[in-house]
């Protein structure tokens, strides 16, 4: 692969949160989308409390989730 076709970003983590987590990126997409209402902060926490999904992976999904362009 070369240089630039190197997934950069949040979606970086996502390979690793499947495998981690045994569930598609869209499954977490789609929690952030569900939770629309809460703030940035609150959707990584509940995340964390909820599915025991480390800080980093938590803010990346929700990063990705509420970039400009994400449903």
């Amino acid at each position: 692969m070369s240089e630039e076709e190197k997934v950069k970003g949040p979606a970086s983590y996502f390979p690793s949160i499947e495998k981690k987590y045994g569930k598609p990126i869209q499954h977490w997409l789609d929690l952030v989308q569900q939770n629309k209402g809460l703030k940035y902060m609150e959707i990584v926490n509940k995340l964390k409390a909820e599915h025991e999904m480390g800080h980093g992976h938590a803010n990346a999904i929700v990063a990705y989730a509420l970039s400009d362009g994400k449903k």
